[in-house]
Protein backbone atom coordinates (compact mmCIF):
# COMPACT_ATOMS: atom_id res chain seq x y z
CA UNK A 1 0.00 0.00 0.00
CA UNK A 2 1.46 3.40 -0.81
CA UNK A 3 1.39 6.23 1.57
CA UNK A 4 -0.09 9.50 1.64
CA UNK A 5 2.55 11.61 3.04
CA UNK A 6 0.48 15.02 3.43
CA UNK A 7 -2.42 12.98 5.38
CA UNK A 8 0.33 11.26 7.75
CA UNK A 9 2.02 14.65 8.31
CA UNK A 10 -2.05 16.16 8.90
CA UNK A 11 -2.39 13.49 11.34
CA UNK A 12 1.36 14.08 12.68
CA UNK A 13 0.45 17.62 13.32
CA UNK A 14 -2.88 17.03 14.52
CA UNK A 15 -1.13 14.41 17.39
CA UNK A 16 1.74 17.14 18.02
CA UNK A 17 -0.78 19.95 18.81
CA UNK A 18 -2.98 17.93 21.13
CA UNK A 19 0.09 17.00 22.74
CA UNK A 20 1.63 20.16 23.29
CA UNK A 21 -1.66 21.17 25.19
CA UNK A 22 -1.38 18.22 27.06
CA UNK A 23 2.05 19.37 28.14
CA UNK A 24 0.98 22.97 28.98
CA UNK A 25 -2.06 21.71 31.52
CA UNK A 26 0.66 19.39 33.40
CA UNK A 27 2.59 22.65 33.65
CA UNK A 28 -0.15 24.10 36.00
CA UNK A 29 0.70 20.91 38.51
CA UNK A 30 3.96 20.09 40.36
CA UNK A 31 6.65 18.24 38.24
CA UNK A 32 8.42 15.18 39.58
CA UNK A 33 11.81 15.45 38.21
CA UNK A 34 14.38 12.36 38.48
CA UNK A 35 18.26 12.39 36.69
CA UNK A 36 18.83 9.54 33.88
CA UNK A 37 22.35 8.97 33.07
CA UNK A 38 23.64 11.76 34.98
CA UNK A 39 23.07 14.86 37.63
CA UNK A 40 22.07 17.17 34.59
CA UNK A 41 20.41 14.71 32.57
CA UNK A 42 16.42 14.75 33.22
CA UNK A 43 13.35 13.59 32.84
CA UNK A 44 10.04 14.17 34.05
CA UNK A 45 6.38 12.34 34.26
CA UNK A 46 6.02 14.57 31.63
CA UNK A 47 8.53 13.38 28.92
CA UNK A 48 6.91 9.71 29.52
CA UNK A 49 3.15 10.57 29.17
CA UNK A 50 3.79 12.47 26.02
CA UNK A 51 5.73 9.67 24.56
CA UNK A 52 3.58 6.95 25.70
CA UNK A 53 0.49 8.84 24.03
CA UNK A 54 2.53 9.36 20.67
CA UNK A 55 3.28 5.88 21.07
CA UNK A 56 -0.43 4.66 21.57
CA UNK A 57 -1.89 6.90 18.48
CA UNK A 58 0.76 5.35 16.17
CA UNK A 59 0.11 1.59 17.41
CA UNK A 60 -3.62 2.41 17.00
CA UNK A 61 -3.81 3.83 13.88
CA UNK A 62 -0.42 2.87 12.03
CA UNK A 63 0.09 -0.98 13.48
CA UNK A 64 2.69 -1.71 10.94
CA UNK A 65 4.72 1.37 11.74
CA UNK A 66 7.58 1.36 14.50
CA UNK A 67 8.38 3.71 17.06
CA UNK A 68 11.77 4.93 18.54
CA UNK A 69 11.73 7.84 21.31
CA UNK A 70 13.65 9.07 23.53
CA UNK A 71 11.84 7.58 26.79
CA UNK A 72 12.15 3.83 25.84
CA UNK A 73 8.22 3.59 26.09
CA UNK A 74 7.72 1.20 22.73
CA UNK A 75 7.06 -2.63 23.25
CA UNK A 76 9.51 -3.44 20.76
CA UNK A 77 12.58 -2.26 22.78
CA UNK A 78 15.56 -0.33 20.96
CA UNK A 79 15.34 -0.41 17.11
CA UNK A 80 17.94 -2.17 14.89
CA UNK A 81 16.77 -1.16 11.67
CA UNK A 82 14.97 1.69 9.69
CA UNK A 83 12.96 -1.01 7.38
CA UNK A 84 9.65 -0.29 6.44
CA UNK A 85 7.99 3.55 8.47
CA UNK A 86 9.72 4.67 11.57
CA UNK A 87 8.25 7.13 13.76
CA UNK A 88 11.66 9.11 15.52
CA UNK A 89 10.21 10.97 18.62
CA UNK A 90 11.41 13.45 21.54
CA UNK A 91 8.57 14.12 24.19
CA UNK A 92 10.32 17.10 24.99
CA UNK A 93 13.43 18.53 23.68
CA UNK A 94 14.99 20.53 26.31
CA UNK A 95 13.88 19.06 29.71
CA UNK A 96 16.17 21.39 31.45
CA UNK A 97 14.50 24.27 30.36
CA UNK A 98 10.96 22.51 30.82
CA UNK A 99 12.06 21.78 34.68
CA UNK A 100 13.63 25.52 35.04
CA UNK A 101 12.33 27.78 32.76
CA UNK A 102 8.90 26.40 31.61
CA UNK A 103 9.72 27.95 28.76
CA UNK A 104 11.93 26.57 25.56
CA UNK A 105 11.39 23.21 24.66
CA UNK A 106 10.30 21.65 22.14
CA UNK A 107 7.90 18.05 20.95
CA UNK A 108 10.29 16.74 18.28
CA UNK A 109 8.33 14.60 15.12
CA UNK A 110 10.11 12.81 12.55
CA UNK A 111 8.83 9.97 10.29
CA UNK A 112 11.15 8.37 8.07
CA UNK A 113 10.68 5.38 5.77
CA UNK A 114 13.30 3.20 4.99
CA UNK A 115 15.62 5.22 6.09
CA UNK A 116 14.41 8.62 3.91
CA UNK A 117 13.61 11.35 6.17
CA UNK A 118 9.49 11.73 5.37
CA UNK A 119 7.78 14.24 7.34
CA UNK A 120 9.58 16.23 10.27
CA UNK A 121 7.87 18.89 12.91
CA UNK A 122 9.05 20.54 15.69
CA UNK A 123 6.63 22.57 17.85
CA UNK A 124 8.21 25.42 19.99
CA UNK A 125 5.32 24.51 22.79
CA UNK A 126 5.22 27.78 24.84
CA UNK A 127 6.25 30.17 21.81
CA UNK A 128 3.44 28.46 20.07
CA UNK A 129 5.68 27.92 16.72
CA UNK A 130 4.97 24.89 14.59
CA UNK A 131 7.84 24.32 12.14
CA UNK A 132 6.74 21.27 9.84
CA UNK A 133 7.99 20.01 6.55
CA UNK A 134 6.90 17.00 4.24
CA UNK A 135 9.92 15.75 1.41
CA UNK A 136 10.08 17.36 -1.34
CA UNK A 137 6.99 19.96 -0.42
CA UNK A 138 8.94 22.95 1.27
CA UNK A 139 9.04 23.68 5.08
CA UNK A 140 6.61 25.88 7.18
CA UNK A 141 6.66 28.15 10.06
CA UNK A 142 2.89 27.93 11.40
CA UNK A 143 1.66 27.37 7.87
CA UNK A 144 3.87 30.66 6.15
CA UNK A 145 6.20 28.70 4.15
CA UNK A 146 10.12 29.43 4.95
CA UNK A 147 11.98 30.47 2.30
CA UNK A 148 15.49 28.97 0.90
CA UNK A 149 18.22 30.43 3.32
CA UNK A 150 20.99 32.39 2.57
CA UNK A 151 24.69 32.39 3.15
CA UNK A 152 26.10 34.85 5.54
CA UNK A 153 30.03 34.27 5.55
CA UNK A 154 31.54 32.82 8.80
CA UNK A 155 32.87 36.22 10.41
CA UNK A 156 28.83 37.75 9.62
CA UNK A 157 27.25 33.83 11.14
CA UNK A 158 25.44 33.21 14.43
CA UNK A 159 26.09 29.95 15.71
CA UNK A 160 24.42 27.45 18.26
CA UNK A 161 26.70 26.19 20.29
CA UNK A 162 26.71 25.16 24.46
CA UNK A 163 28.89 27.18 26.25
CA UNK A 164 30.22 24.36 29.01
CA UNK A 165 31.97 22.49 25.68
CA UNK A 166 34.13 25.54 25.41
CA UNK A 167 35.31 25.05 29.25
CA UNK A 168 35.15 21.14 29.91
CA UNK A 169 38.47 19.87 30.09
CA UNK A 170 37.43 16.53 28.53
CA UNK A 171 36.05 17.80 25.44
CA UNK A 172 38.51 16.79 22.84
CA UNK A 173 36.76 19.56 20.78
CA UNK A 174 37.18 21.93 23.36
CA UNK A 175 40.29 23.94 21.31
CA UNK A 176 39.24 23.90 17.79
CA UNK A 177 35.00 24.96 19.36
CA UNK A 178 36.98 28.05 20.97
CA UNK A 179 38.35 29.03 17.62
CA UNK A 180 35.14 28.72 15.82
CA UNK A 181 33.44 30.95 18.78
CA UNK A 182 36.42 33.37 18.37
CA UNK A 183 35.88 33.87 14.89
CA UNK A 184 32.06 33.90 14.12
CA UNK A 185 29.98 36.98 14.78
CA UNK A 186 28.20 35.68 17.74
CA UNK A 187 26.71 32.17 19.82
CA UNK A 188 23.60 31.59 21.28
CA UNK A 189 22.56 28.84 23.35
CA UNK A 190 18.81 28.49 23.34
CA UNK A 191 19.04 24.62 25.65
CA UNK A 192 16.84 22.71 23.09
CA UNK A 193 19.05 21.03 19.70
CA UNK A 194 15.07 20.99 18.44
CA UNK A 195 14.45 24.43 18.46
CA UNK A 196 18.11 25.58 17.81
CA UNK A 197 18.43 23.49 14.49
CA UNK A 198 15.15 24.85 13.64
CA UNK A 199 16.58 28.18 13.84
CA UNK A 200 18.87 27.23 10.90
CA UNK A 201 15.85 26.30 9.03
CA UNK A 202 14.24 30.27 9.28
CA UNK A 203 17.58 31.91 8.87
CA UNK A 204 17.59 33.27 12.80
CA UNK A 205 20.72 30.78 13.49
CA UNK A 206 23.33 30.33 10.33
CA UNK A 207 24.78 27.00 11.80
CA UNK A 208 24.20 24.94 14.97
CA UNK A 209 26.39 22.21 16.43
CA UNK A 210 26.27 19.77 19.08
CA UNK A 211 29.28 17.30 20.05
CA UNK A 212 26.77 14.73 21.03
CA UNK A 213 23.56 14.36 19.85
CA UNK A 214 20.63 11.31 19.37
CA UNK A 215 18.57 11.03 16.59
CA UNK A 216 15.51 11.82 18.50
CA UNK A 217 17.50 15.09 19.00
CA UNK A 218 17.48 15.24 14.89
CA UNK A 219 15.54 12.99 13.01
CA UNK A 220 12.68 15.86 12.49
CA UNK A 221 15.23 18.31 11.93
CA UNK A 222 16.70 16.60 9.33
CA UNK A 223 13.61 16.59 6.34
CA UNK A 224 12.80 20.51 7.65
CA UNK A 225 16.33 21.47 6.90
CA UNK A 226 17.01 19.44 3.92
CA UNK A 227 13.89 21.41 2.18
CA UNK A 228 15.31 25.26 2.71
CA UNK A 229 18.61 23.65 1.20
CA UNK A 230 20.47 23.62 4.73
CA UNK A 231 23.33 20.80 5.34
CA UNK A 232 23.61 18.20 8.40
CA UNK A 233 26.45 15.77 9.11
CA UNK A 234 28.32 14.56 11.82
CA UNK A 235 32.17 16.78 12.90
CA UNK A 236 33.40 14.59 10.00
CA UNK A 237 31.30 15.51 7.36
CA UNK A 238 29.66 12.02 7.65
CA UNK A 239 25.98 10.83 7.10
CA UNK A 240 24.45 11.15 10.34
CA UNK A 241 22.26 7.94 12.12
CA UNK A 242 19.48 7.61 12.84
CA UNK A 243 20.38 4.72 15.05
CA UNK A 244 23.08 6.03 17.08
CA UNK A 245 24.44 9.07 18.53
CA UNK A 246 27.37 11.14 17.39
CA UNK A 247 28.68 14.80 16.76
CA UNK A 248 26.17 17.13 14.31
CA UNK A 249 26.59 19.90 12.90
CA UNK A 250 23.66 21.84 10.64
CA UNK A 251 24.01 24.75 8.60
CA UNK A 252 23.77 26.83 5.40
CA UNK A 253 25.44 24.63 2.75
CA UNK A 254 29.16 27.15 2.31
CA UNK A 255 29.17 28.04 6.33
CA UNK A 256 28.86 24.11 6.89
CA UNK A 257 31.85 22.99 4.32
CA UNK A 258 34.25 26.10 6.06
CA UNK A 259 33.13 24.56 9.76
CA UNK A 260 34.26 21.40 9.17
CA UNK A 261 37.21 21.90 6.72
CA UNK A 262 38.63 24.91 9.22
CA UNK A 263 37.97 23.95 12.69
CA UNK A 264 36.23 20.26 12.67
CA UNK A 265 37.65 18.17 10.61
CA UNK A 266 40.49 16.86 11.74
CA UNK A 267 41.45 13.75 13.41
CA UNK A 268 41.16 13.53 17.34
Amino acid sequence: MSLNWLEIEKIAKEWTLEAGEKVKEALHNPIEVKSKSNPHDLVTEVDKKTEQFFYQKIKQTFPDHHFLGEEGIAEEGILQSLDGTVWIIDPIDGTMNFVHQKYNFAISVGVYHNGLGMVGMIYDVMSNEFFHASRDNGAYLNGEELVPVKERVLDESIIGVNGKWLVEERNVYQNPLRALVRDVRSIRSYGSAAIEMAYVAADRLDGYISVKLSPWDYAAALVILKEVGCVASSFAGNELSLLDSGTVIAAKPQLHKEIISSYLGEEF
